[in-house]
This record gives structure tokens, C-alpha cells and sequence, in this order.
């Protein structure tokens, strides 16, 4: 149990580091990622108005790994922001290293248009 909550502190720290340094706005907003257990969720947000533009979590996407589902995910988050005529972004890991399922919504994020 003690080992847990280890863990969540050093993403709450490493989160509180990015934060720091990582700001959205409407025209660059942050594409904001989270990752659970089982789903990935993405968000881009403005934080100057403190909104949130569009959301997708992976949930809805069709895969059949679990890095198959993030990867889709990233693609359809950018399929729906250039929709939205948005192509820049500013890309908040979340405290979560960047490696693995974190890795691949970006890499599918990029290969659906979007800029960071």
C-alpha cells in the first residue's frame, strides 16, 4: 500500500513541475493526458478562459492492444482539433513519463496533424 502511494506522489510532483512551465491558450491550447488503468483520455484545454475545448478518452476508439487504442486515440483527438481548425498545441504529459502508452497518443497525435 505504502509503495502506491509513492508512486502518486512522484506523478503529483512531476505534474506540479509541468504545470509550472505549461500554459493553453485559445489559439495554442494544452492537449492535456491522462492515463488509467484501462483508458486513455485526452483534453485540450484553454486555460485562459479555463475550458475545456473537446475531450476524447479511448473508451470509444477501435484497437486491439491497449497501444493500438492509444495510438487511434491521439489520431481521432487531432482528426476532431483540425475540425475545430486548431493545429498547434501544447502537450501536457500529465506527471506520466514519457514512454509507452503516453508515447503513442502522441506519436498518433502527430500522425493526425497536430503540432508540438
Amino acid at each position: 500500500m505504502k509503495n502506491i502511494n509513492i508512486k502518486k506522489a512522484k506523478v503529483e510532483r512531476r505534474h506540479k513541475k509541468i504545470r509550472a512551465k505549461v500554459f493553453g491558450t485559445k489559439e495554442k491550447p494544452r492537449l492535456s493526458v491522462f492515463k488509467s488503468n484501462k483508458y486513455i483520455y485526452g483534453q485540450l484545454i484553454n486555460d485562459t478562459k479555463s475550458e475545456t475545448l473537446l475531450s476524447l478518452s479511448s473508451m470509444k476508439v477501435k484497437g486491439k492492444t491497449f497501444m493500438d487504442k492509444c495510438t487511434e486515440t491521439g489520431k481521432e483527438l487531432a482528426k476532431l482539433a483540425l475540425g475545430k481548425k486548431i493545429e498547434q498545441v501544447v502537450f501536457d504529459r500529465g506527471g506520466f513519463k514519457y514512454v509507452g502508452r503516453v508515447k503513442a497518443f502522441a506519436d498518433g497525435a502527430r500522425a493526425g496533424g497536430l503540432k508540438f
